[in-house]
C-alpha cells in the first residue's frame, strides 16, 4: 500500500452518500455558515432539497460562545443563502436570536411548519403578535411546537397563557400544536378566568400535545373549545379534585386518541379520571400513565379498566399503559388479590403482552401493584420495588425506586442490563443491605446516567 497516497485522501474523494452521511450527523448552522460556497459539490450537497427542507437554525453553543459571534452567523444565513432556498423550505426550528431576522424579510411559499425552541413565554409572545408572523400563522401554518424555556426564578404567568392563546385565536390553518415546558413544576395552566368554557379557541386544530397544570385544564380543552380535536397527548402535573364549574360528562365523539400521563401520584383516578374516560365513546387509541394511591384493598387490574372504562370503547384498537396502584389500609387482614389473580383478570379480558410488579407483602400498611403493557413505551419508570423480575426497558430514560426493604445489589445489576440507556435515577431507601459484604468487587455500570439521586438511601447502597 502507497502510504503516502493514502494519507493525501481529500474529503471531495468521498462519494455522495459518505458526505451526506457526514452532513446528516452536523449542526445544520455549521454546514450552510462553513460549506456553502466553498465549491459546486458542497453547495449541491448543503442545498438539496431533501436536506433543506427542514431548517433547524439552533446554534449548539459551549460555555464560552459570543452572541456577537452567533449573530454574524445567523446575519450571514440570513442574506447569503436563504434567499436561494426560500422556495424549498418547508419547516424552521428557530430560536430567540433567528426568529426576527429569519421570517421578517424573505417570503417562503412552502412553509407550513414552525418549531419554536428555548423561548421565554414574554419572548414568545412578543414575536407571536409581529405582523409578519401574524400573516403567516392566518395563511400558512399548519404544525406548530413550542419548548418553553422558564428559569429557576421565573414562574408561569400570563404571558405563557397568552402565547397559547395567541396561536389558537390568530392561526386559521393550523391542525398540529405541541406546547411544552421544561420544568414540571411550571407548566401552564390553560383554565382562564374570563373566557366562557364553551369559548371557540380553534376550530382547525386536529392535534394537541400540551402539558398542563391541573385535570380541569384538561377538562377545558376537551369541553368544546377545540372543535375539531381528534388526538389529545396532555401531561399533567398533578390530577386533583376537579372543579364541579365544568361539565364532565358531556360524550366527546370526535375524539379517537388519547394520551394522559401524570408526574405524581393521584388519590382521584375513580372521580374523576374514570368519568372523563367514559366519555370516550368513538376512542381509537388510549395511553394511560398513572400512579394510583387508594384507601381500599383494590389494585387497578384488568377487569377494573374493562368495566370502568374500556367497555365504554367498542371502538378502542390499541391501549398502552403504566399504572401504579398503592394501597394504605391498616386493616392486615384483608382479602387482598394475588399476582395470578391480576395476572388472569387481564389475559381473560384478551390482554396478553404486559407485565406486572406485584408486592404480594404489605409494610407500613402498605401495598404496590404496577402493570404495564409490553414493549414498555414510557420515559419513566416510577416506584420500582424489590418485585422487579426483569424485562427490557429502552425506552425508560428516568428510574425511581422505593421501598421498605433493602435493595440488593443484584437488583442494581438487573437494572443496568434492563435500562440500558438510563440518564436519571431517584433512589429512596434507608434500609441496610443484608448481603451487602459479599459483592464489593463487583463493579456495576450505568453508560448513560447523568443524575443520581441518593439522598434518603444507607450507606451500604453501593452501585
Amino acid at each position: 500500500m502507497d502510504i503516502l497516497n493514502n494519507n493525501n485522501i481529500n474529503i471531495l474523494d468521498l462519494p455522495d452518500e459518505i458526505l451526506r452521511t457526514i452532513l446528516n450527523k452536523l449542526n445544520m448552522v455549521d454546514i450552510l455558515y462553513s460549506l456553502v460556497d466553498v465549491n459546486q459539490r458542497f453547495d449541491r450537497l448543503a442545498l438539496d432539497s431533501l436536506y433543506i427542507h427542514h431548517l433547524d437554525l439552533v446554534i449548539k453553543r459551549d460555555d464560552i460562545h459570543n452572541s456577537s459571534v452567533d449573530t454574524h452567523i445567523i446575519e450571514r444565513i440570513c442574506s447569503k443563502i436563504l434567499p436561494r432556498i426560500n422556495d424549498k423550505v418547508t419547516k424552521f426550528t428557530l430560536e430567540p436570536l433567528s426568529v426576527e431576522r429569519v421570517l421578517g424579510t424573505i417570503h417562503y411559499p412552502q412553509l407550513h411548519s414552525l418549531s419554536f425552541v428555548n423561548f421565554q413565554p414574554k419572548i414568545l409572545s412578543q414575536h407571536l403578535l409581529d405582523k409578519t408572523m401574524i400573516r403567516l400563522l392566518e395563511n400558512q401554518i399548519t404544525h406548530i411546537t413550542v419548548d418553553v424555556n422558564i428559569d429557576n426564578v421565573e414562574m408561569p404567568n400570563r404571558s405563557e397563557q397568552n402565547a397559547f392563546l395567541v396561536i389558537l385565536l390568530v392561526s386559521k390553518c393550523l391542525s398540529d400544536l405541541t406546547y411544552r415546558q421544561t420544568s414540571s413544576e411550571k407548566y401552564i395552566t390553560i383554565l382562564p378566568s374570563n373566557i366562557s368554557y364553551t369559548h371557540c379557541l380553534s376550530s382547525t386544530l386536529t392535534k394537541l400535545t400540551i402539558n398542563v397544570n391541573t385535570f380541569d385544564d384538561c377538562l377545558y380543552l376537551l369541553n368544546g373549545c377545540l372543535q375539531s380535536l381528534s388526538t389529545l397527548i396532555i401531561r399533567i402535573s398533578k390530577i386533583d379534585r376537579s372543579s364541579s364549574m365544568i361539565d364532565n360528562t358531556k360524550k366527546l365523539v370526535k375524539l379517537k386518541c388519547f394520551s394522559l400521563i401524570t408526574d405524581w401520584r393521584t388519590c382521584y383516578y375513580d372521580q374523576p379520571v374514570v368519568p372523563l374516560l367514559r366519555r370516550m365513546l368513538n376512542l381509537e387509541e388510549l395511553t394511560l400513565f398513572l400512579s394510583v394511591v387508594r384507601p381500599i384493598c383494590t389494585y387497578i387490574d384488568g377487569n377494573q379498566l374493562f368495566d370502568k372504562a374500556l367497555n365504554y370503547m367498542p371502538r378502542l384498537n390499541k391501549f398502552i399503559f403504566s399504572i401504579n396502584t398503592c394501597i394504605i389500609n391498616d386493616d392486615i387482614g384483608i382479602d387482598r388479590p394475588s399476582n395470578d389473580d391480576i395476572r388472569n383478570s387481564f389475559t381473560e379480558r384478551g390482554i396478553q403482552s404486559f407485565d406486572i410488579c406485584f408486592d404480594d407483602k404489605f409494610m407500613n400498611s402498605q401495598g404496590n401493584c404496577h402493570v404495564y403493557s409490553l414493549p414498555y413505551q414510557f420515559n419513566e419508570f416510577l416506584f420500582m420495588s424489590n418485585c422487579f423480575q426483569g424485562g427490557r426497558f429502552d425506552t425508560v430514560r428516568l428510574l425511581s425506586m422505593r421501598d421498605e426493604r433493602p435493595f440488593e445489589h443484584k437488583l442494581f445489576q438487573i437494572i443496568s442490563q434492563d435500562f440500558p440507556f438510563l440518564r436519571q435515577l431517584i433512589i429512596r431507601n434507608d434500609i441496610p443491605q443484608k448481603n451487602g459484604q459479599h459483592h464489593s468487587c463487583t463493579l456495576i455500570t450505568f453508560n448513560h446516567l447523568l443524575a443520581l439521586d441518593i439522598l434518603s438511601v444507607h450507606n451500604d447502597c453501593v452501585i
